[in-house]
């Protein structure tokens, strides 16, 4: 029988170098049962060429996993096992984004307890300061950084994969280094990629690009309008879809049905939100449940949030945490059925 479930999502503030971040975060999460849990679980074993790569991508990267070994007192070589972003594995999960010019909206669809449960406001010494939300800690699903360019990813196929990294962390390093849309589709390009993946993208100035990424190749699609869910759609990389993607290919024709009304972020978020929408799911167990609403708007860096379904949206002004002003909730809190 159904129950309704309380979600909460803490709210993180970080500023400072990519060491004493990762120090702070693993401090604060080695006494977590879950993280815990995790890192017994690793086998220690060799990381040479997981260690090269992030190095070459992204020193920051590094220094933050380096941090969070500290910060827990575990081996690197687990800590990078289980936060480095390279060659993890992924479940399955789905996620709905519709972006116009003014704004992105995106639906995120996971199991609850495997969720990070946390938004991370970020400011490094070297690199883009950032709003997201973080899956495996260093990496994010999806967020939007000091200059309004914004990122979610949506897995495609997880069954196919090779060496490679997680969009998690993909969607963090774009964060961290790009500006602009053209930026952030230029580093996707030079990244090797662990599964399929699509990667929504959207800057300041209303240009948007879909990266429909493989581990083998790379495609960009832009439309005038950004509508993005689960499948690829070139005929060049169709063929690594899922077997299934009647759920993803619904969600595509119903939010193109909307392209003809006047949306705005406060009008949008609803039709994602609630939980009697087309876009809001309640499969926890199977991996395809909704955990949370995120409206970004670049223009003036605010953002809207809802936890779980019918959440009253939560208002988050990033540009004035940047300046040093305004407070932040500790929680953001919702409810699922589960």
């Amino acid at each position: 029988m159904s129950q309704r479930k309380n979600l909460q999502v803490e709210v993180v503030e970080l500023k400072g170098s990519a060491y004493d971040i990762g120090v702070r975060q693993g401090a604060a999460l080695k006494s977590h049962p879950k993280w815990r849990q995790q890192t017994e679980s690793q086998t220690n074993e060799d990381t040479i060429e997981a260690r090269m790569q992030i190095e070459r991508i992204s020193s920051n990267l590094l220094k933050e996993t380096e941090g969070l070994a500290a910060g827990m007192k575990i081996n690197i070589n687990a800590a990078i096992q289980l936060f480095g972003g390279y060659n993890i594995q992924m479940p399955s999960m789905g996620c709905t984004t519709l972006a116009t010019d003014s704004f992105y909206v995106r639906n995120y669809d996971f199991n609850d307890e495997l969720y990070d449960a946390r938004l991370v406001l970020i400011k490094p010494d070297n690199g883009y300061a950032s709003i997201g939300f973080s899956q495996q800690i260093t990496g994010r699903l999806d967020g939007m950084n000091e200059k309004g360019l914004i990122i979610g990813l949506h897995l495609v196929n997880e069954k196919i994969s090779q060496e490679g990294f997680l969009a998690t962390a993909v969607c963090r390093l774009v964060l961290e280094q790009c500006a602009v849309t053209d930026e952030a589709v230029s580093l996707i390009k030079q990244i090797p990629h662990q599964y399929c993946v699509n990667f929504s993208i959207m800057d300041k100035e209303g240009n948007n690009a879909i990266v429909e990424a493989s581990p083998e190749k790379q495609i960009v699609r832009k439309n005038a309008q950004l509508i993005c869910t689960n499948h690829f759609e070139t005929e060049q990389l169709n063929g690594k879809n899922r077997a299934v993607i009647n759920g993803s290919l619904n969600r595509k024709k119903y939010l193109s049905a909307l392209e003809k009304e006047k949306l705005t972020s406060d009008s949008v978020y609803p039709i994602f939100n609630r939980e009697h929408s087309p876009l809001f799911f309640k499969h926890y167990k199977e991996y395809f449940g909704t955990l949370h609403t995120v409206v970004y708007c670049p223009k003036d860096l605010s953002v809207m949030i809802g936890v779980g379904g019918d959440c009253a949206p939560y208002e988050l002004f990033f540009a004035e945490w940047l300046k040093g002003k305004g407070k932040l909730p500790v929680m953001l809190e919702g409810e699922i059925i589960s």
